[in-house]
Formats: C-alpha cells, structure tokens, sequence
C-alpha cells in the first residue's frame, strides 16, 4: 500500500482538524449522566445501501481518475506551487477514504461476527487498496525519481510537511518498481490482511465456558478477564487455564497463521525489500533508529529485577510463599473489597483528572462524548479490548471500550480518550503529518492515567491506595516490562521461523522469554507457553508492542517534570502534543530536554517505578 496512505489506511486513521467547541457550564456538568452505549456512526455514513454512500465511493474513485492525470506533469523542476497542489489532492483522497473505509472498520469492530459488517470491510478493503494503486505512481516519484537538490527545494517550501516527506525519502532504497508494489497491494487484500481478519473471527468467537460458584458461565474473553484478578486463587488459576485452553486447542490453525504473517513479514520486507532485520522495518516507519530501540530493550531487560522485587513483595501481600503466573494481576489488597464504579462516574472522573491538568484536555475528552463517538457496552460479536480511530481532519476520534464497572474499566477509558485528546490536540496539522509516530502515539494515553491515579489518590484512605497503588506497579509491569519483552520474543520468533520451526518450538521460546523476565519471582507453569497466541498485535501489527514501553517511560518522565514545575509545566506538554508526526520523535522530544538515545533517559522512568515500589512497601 501506498505509504502516502500508510498512517491513514492501516486503521483507517487521520485526524480531527479544528472545531468550536460546545460550551459546557458547571451546572450542566453536574446534571449530564452517562450511559454507557454504542457509537453513532451515521457522521460517516449515514446508510451503506443507499445511494448517498454511492456517491462518496464514486467521488473517491473520480478523484484517484484525476490524481492519476498528473503522472505525465510531474517533473523534479516543478514549481512548489504545483507541489503542494498535488499533496492537498492527497490529502482530499484520504479524508475522503478514511471516512468510508473507517465506517466499515468500526462497523466491523461493533459486531465482527455480522456478514454484513465483514462483507463491507472487505470492499472498503478492497477500494482502499485500489486507491492506493491508483496514485501509487506519485509516491514512487517522490521517493526514487527526484534528485536530492531538487527535494531539498520542494522541502523547503513545504512547511509542516517537511519532515514527513523528508521520512519518505528514508524508504527509497526499499521501494520497488511500480508494478511490484501494485501487486503486492492487490494481493494483501486476500493475504496478509486476510490472515489477519480469520484470526480475528476465530478468536473473537470463542466462548469461554468456567463454572463460578454454583453456576457454569458462558462469557466473552471481555468478562472472563475479569476474574484473572479475582481474590480467589482457585478462580485465578481456573480462568487463565480456560482461556490459555482454549487458544491451545486451536494451536494449529493460529499458529500457522502466525507462521504465515511472520512468512510474509520476512518475505516482503527482507527478501523483497531489503531491509537490515524484521524489528528495522518497524522502526523505520516510525522515524527512530535501531540503535535508538536497542538501548530502550536493554534498558528495559536490565530492569526486570525492578518488577520481580515487587512480585516478591506481593507474593508477601497475598500471604504466599511464591507468587504463581496465575497469581500476577491478583489484587495485592485482598482483604480490601474492590470498588464498582459506575459508568457515569467513571466518565466524570476522568473529566475531572484531565481538567485539574488542562480545560483543553477536558474539553477535547468531552466532544467524544457529545458527539457519540463511543461504544462501552459488552456485547456478544464486538471486538475484545480497547482503541481509539482517528479518522479525518474534521471528525472527533471513536472511542471504543469493554466497561464492566472495575477500576482497571476507569483507567482503561482514561487511556483511550487520551489518544482521542492527543488527535485533538494535532488538529490544526495536515492530515498527512497528524498522527504521532507509534512510539509517541502512547504517551498522552499514558499521562492521562498517570493524572487519574494522581486524582484518585488524593481521595482514598491509606488501605485503598496501598490497593491502587499495587495495581498501578501491576500495569506499569503490564505495560512496560511485559510489552519489551514481548518484542524480544518477536524478535526470537521472527529469526525462528524464518529459519523454519513448528509451533511448540515458537510455544519453547515463548515459555523462555517469561522465565527470563520473571526470573526466581514467580513460578511458570507450562500451560502459559501458549500465551504468545492469545496478542493481537503479533497478529495485527508486529513489533508494534515497544511503543508501549516507549511511550509508558517517556510518560513517566514527562509526569515527573509535571510534578516538580506543576503549571508551567502544561505548554510543553501541549506542545508534544500538537506536534503530532510533524517532527522526527528524537528532535521532538530533545527540544524539551530528552535524548532518546541515552539509557539514562529510560533509566530515568524505572527509577520512578523504583520509588513506587518503595512508597507501597512503606504502606505495608
């Protein structure tokens, strides 16, 4: 696919552009209640039968008709006028395909067991990929055809897309002819990206059956989560061995899809392509370096021992010898009944954490809401998890989340509508240059959980900190530590299978990789060799895992910043934010201060989480 389309057509993500905002009044505030419900998508689309979405499918393709008369203008000596002109057609054609193309991905994510919503995403597929034949030639153009004085001169004039056409030119000696990439295009649609939707639509059926208390229950992976942080170490166990059970059973088929993904990964990228590693193709599109990537990995792996002294302080916690991997997400304070929060209080107290930091942030996490961009309810069908789509410059990011009313619910909502606060925040920015760059894309979601665990905290007693806080290390490990490793096992697994391997190989290397992360802290039973099947994002995105990492410890470091200048701390922060992918992330984040090279400056997080492990041993 075009990577003119790259951002835009691998979520079907863009981003809002201005907007005036709704004025809401204290007293109004306090009058809203929230239920918790299912997007409105009729912004997009209004009736995918009628002859209205006709009509957008067809302005789409007479637009791609069009773009491809300006193949026989284009000359390196041309005016930047004309230039610009052709990106702005660009952009038209994205908007105009984000907004049908995320319609489907959204209806599809709604229900993923509906025929009608799987029909519609494979044809929007099927546009998007030829759309992006359709102007294939221009990207070709920019990257391999014009000589570098030339591109220096249409860059200078280029304003805040000079970075990205400057990262564009990166992929130059990757590209293939025009003809090559056509092909691979046309075929993703019935390959790679169709490994990618059968794995979901096995996964996304199971129905994972566990008898509690009296009754057997049927539930989604959704509700079964759930009791994987029971208090009960017997319900622990059971839930996790039911749903690594079940992935187990159906090892063959989603192992040799991922066998294939990975395949292809290879096949394209080294092969074809040429790229140094399969990690190199990963971070190339996100505009960091290996070396850059390498430091943040071994930073991370050196730190394992943070996490396992407060496995060994928890196991203390939970009155256990040994903490068990069954045991990892239970709740430290078990004698401390866990708190239900209602949807609606829920909403407003992330209102209110965002608030206390920016009314502009409060404002932006609202407009999500007044406009119905977001599905909370648990339904049968819909997509495990949480995301947030940012489509097109003039409308507001959906938001979607699987409430269930506990208070990993709470932060879960806060992360995603920090992304949807981050999309805001760019909107003034081309929508070719609006989407962070993925080891970015994680760090205002992170900073507004950072700022709801530091409002909630305010507000309990000891007792009930000590319970937060044990949670809040339990998601640092889940969201750092884990996510590193995750990407040292892609790593492994991409080298295994490349050299050719079977499954219960790749399940070795997994089982591997958690005894060394966990090290003598917690006791690895076999069962969870089969784990690396249960992530999406090996399937969905690979490698795409370290941005969490990334964006978790830049987080730390930018809400230890925020603590010690309080206020005028706030333009800085913004000021990442609305950059959005319009700067390189180590020229970004160095312009305040944060050399991403360094190991000192991922050093730097763990020391945070260091100190949080201390203040809860204090607690104890």
């Amino acid at each position: 696919m075009s990577p003119f389309f790259e951002t835009n057509f691998r979520n079907y993500a863009g981003i809002q552009a201005p907007f005036h905002f709704l004025v809401v009044t204290e007293q109004q505030t306090q009058m809203s209640s929230y239920q918790s419900g299912k997007w409105d998508l009729s912004e997009l689309v209004k009736n995918p039968k009628s002859a209205a979405f006709q009509k957008q499918i067809q302005e789409i393709e007479d637009q791609a008709k069009k773009f491809e008369k300006i193949k026989s203008k284009l000359n390196p000596k041309m005016s930047s006028k004309e230039f610009m002109d052709i990106l702005h057609q660009v952009e038209r054609i994205s908007e105009n395909m984000s907004r049908v193309g995320g319609y489907a991905s959204l209806s599809y994510s709604s229900d993923t067991q509906s025929d009608e919503a799987t029909s519609l995403m494979t044809r929007m597929s099927k546009l998007g990929s030829e759309i992006s034949n359709k102007i294939l030639f221009f990207d070709l153009w920019w990257k391999i055809q014009v000589d570098e004085k030339n591109a220096k001169r249409l860059m200078k004039d280029a304003g805040e897309i000079t970075e990205y056409l400057s990262h564009k030119r990166l992929f130059a000696k990757y590209a293939l002819s025009e003809p090559e990439e056509r092909i691979i295009n046309t075929l993703d649609v019935t390959g790679i990206s169709a490994l990618v939707k059968i794995y979901d639509k096995i996964t996304n059926s199971f129905e994972y059956e566990m008898k509690v208390g009296n009754k057997t229950k049927v539930m989604t992976r959704e509700e079964i989560t759930n009791y994987i942080r029971s208090t009960n170490p017997n319900v622990r166990e059971t839930a996790y061995k039911t749903i690594l059970s079940r992935y187990s059973k159906n090892k063959g088929v989603v192992g040799e899809i991922y066998q294939n993904i990975v395949q292809n990964w290879k096949d394209e990228g080294i092969d074809l392509r040429g790229y140094k590693s399969p990690i190199s193709m990963r971070n190339i599109g996100n505009d960091v370096d290996d070396e850059s990537i390498e430091s943040l990995l071994t930073v991370c792996k050196k730190n394992s021992p943070v996490f396992q002294k407060f496995f060994v302080q928890k196991a203390k916690m939970l009155k256990m010898k040994k903490l068990r991997r069954y045991d990892l997400y239970a709740p430290a304070a078990a004698n401390i009944k866990e708190k239900n929060y209602s949807y609606d209080k829920s909403v407003k107290l992330v209102f209110e954490s965002l608030g206390r930091f920016s009314s502009t942030l409060e404002e932006y996490a609202r407009k999500v809401f007044d406009e119905k961009h977001i599905d909370s309810a648990i339904r049968k069908g819909k997509r495990d998890g949480a995301f947030c789509s940012t489509l097109a410059p003039k409308i507001t990011p959906f938001v979607l989340v699987n409430f269930t009313g506990k208070s990993r619910d709470v932060f879960t909502l806060a992360h995603e509508l920090g992304h949807a606060v981050h999309s805001q925040a760019a909107q003034d920015r081309s929508i070719l240059v609006q989407d962070a760059p993925l080891p970015l894309a994680e760090t205002a979601s992170t900073f507004s959980e950072l700022l709801l665990y530091d409002n909630l905290a305010s507000k309990i007693s000891d007792d009930e900190k000590k319970a937060m806080l044990s949670e809040k290390i339990d998601d640092l490990y889940a969201t750092i530590l884990r996510q590193s490793f995750f990407t040292i096992f892609e790593v492994d697994a991409h080298k295994q299978i490349g050299g050719g391997t079977t499954i219960d190989e790749i399940s070795k290397t997994y089982l591997q990789n958690l005894k060394v992360q966990f090290g003598n802290s917690v006791s690895i039973s076999d069962d969870f060799a089969v784990e690396w099947s249960c992530i999406p994002h090996f399937y969905h995105t690979p490698f795409y895992c370290y941005a969490y990492s990334f964006g978790n410890l830049l987080a730390l470091s930018l809400f230890h910043r925020y603590k010690k200048e309080g206020s005028d701390f706030v333009p800085a922060y913004m000021s990442i934010l609305e950059a959005g992918g319009s700067k390189k992330p180590e020229k970004l984040l160095s312009e305040h201060g944060f050399d991403i090279r360094s190991p000192k400056f991922w050093q730097e997080g763990f020391d945070y989480i260091k100190e949080q492990v201390k203040i809860l041993s204090s607690l104890n």
